[in-house]
């Protein structure tokens, strides 16, 4: 399977403006019967056919019945397969698992060690909203070839797992956040009133639960692909010594708010409390640049019809100008900035907020490059890439 980044660098090239763009990519489907069919349905919603997700193909597909109960035939030469067993829960899993491999759980499902209380009506409710923000999450990172191992099971001293927790009503209160590994989500954040009451309470531009997924898995990304590795000086020249005070920069933040100046240097407001944030952040909006964009080109939004007139970044704005993929970056970087300004009004004539409600300095369009080509050495250096067949 080519990687997501290999994909969208053929699909952009040098000039994203063409008109080949509707080639199939990540996020669109078709059903044996022509429909389009969307990355979280289990269902066809024209012919009714059962549907799975198959993560080391990173394609949705119609399902026959297979020859035994419980399995279930995709054709082209795959061996028969098997439902997670959280489709039938309020999970609504639709990825599937070889019909031979002894866990009941896919890959994305195996990274969970606590779940709500499922008795409770609300906890399922938003279990099921987290699970499918995780799902998009996962798809993405196995799609660039980034090491997903569960803690749970799978890689106890570098593994990956997800609580997902309610806060108790006399307190304290369940925090978000990430420690060795363990990502851990208030499923309050799940609740669209409280999610929006927090936002406007921090004075956030956004707040969804795949942008705090992504924000952080990249405080996990920083511990395998940064810490201890020939990535750590560069970051350090470029980001901050991550050995500030993290304690006492949290506090400075939420008492005296960011610097006057934060916009000049940062991708959120956030990103201006210590390096480790400013990492975060933008590891999250790389992949939000990514998975948009991405999804635009494989539905064939070609850019020649957009009269989006921007001053693109050049060479002077990036970490590295004169890396062997800089160009592409560019391109890349550019035509996402384009695409958000079409996006933008168009939300706008509906009413909505801004769809990407951020504006790019030249010190964030470095340290998104950056995070780029970490991506890509861990990519190329094969750092437990995407798992073989349909294990997971």
């Amino acid at each position: 399977m080519a990687s997501l980044l290999e994909t969208l660098g053929d699909l952009i090239g040098t000039n994203w403006k063409r008109r080949d763009v509707a080639k199939r990519y990540s996020r669109t489907y078709v059903c044996r019967c022509g429909s389009h069919i969307f990355f979280g349905n289990t269902l066809c919603n024209n012919c009714q056919a059962p549907l799975g997700y198959l993560p080391a193909e990173d394609v949705l597909i119609p399902l026959e019945a297979g020859p035994q109960p419980d399995t279930w035939e995709a054709g082209g030469g795959r061996p028969l397969l098997k439902y997670c067993s959280n489709r039938d829960t309020a999970a609504l899993c639709n990825w599937m698992l070889s019909a031979s491999e002894p866990r009941c759980l896919c890959i994305a499902c195996r990274l969970n060690r606590t779940i709500p209380n499922l008795d409770c009506e609300d906890n399922a409710r938003h279990w099921g909203l987290i699970e499918a923000a995780k799902r998009r999450l996962v798809s993405q990172l196995l799609s660039l070839g980034l090491p997903v191992k569960s803690k749970v099971d799978e890689d106890e001293n570098h593994g990956l797992m997800f609580d997902f927790l309610r806060s108790p009503e006399n307190g304290p209160r369940v925090l978000t956040g990430h420690a060795d590994g363990l990502i851990t989500v208030n499923i309050e954040e799940a609740d669209s009133v409280q999610r929006e009451k927090m936002r406007l309470e921090l004075h956030e531009p956004y707040r969804t639960l795949l942008g705090h997924l992504r924000h952080e898995v990249g405080h996990y990304y920083w511990n395998r692909l940064i810490l201890n590795g020939p990535w750590l000086e560069p970051f350090r020249s470029l980001f901050g010594d991550e050995r500030a005070d993290y304690g006492a920069a949290l506090k400075a933040n939420y008492e005296n708010g960011p610097p006057v100046d934060w916009a000049d240097r940062y991708i959120s407001a956030y990103a201006s409390t210590h390096p480790w944030e400013d990492w975060a952040e933008t590891w999250a909006h790389y992949l939000h640049m990514i998975d948009s964009l991405g999804t635009a080109l494989g539905f064939g939004l070609d850019a020649e019809d957009l009269e989006a007139i921007i001053e693109p970044f050049e060479r002077d704005a990036l970490y590295a100008p004169d890396d062997t993929g800089a160009d592409g970056f560019l391109s890349l970087l550019n035509s996402w900035i384009e695409m958000t300004m079409v996006l933008n009004e168009l939300a706008r004539s509906m009413g909505q907020p801004d769809f990407y409600p951020f504006v790019m300095s030249k010190p964030s369009v470095a340290k998104l490059q950056f995070v780029h080509m970490v991506v890509e050495a861990s990519r190329s250096a094969g750092t437990e890439s995407v798992e073989a067949g349909f294990s997971g």
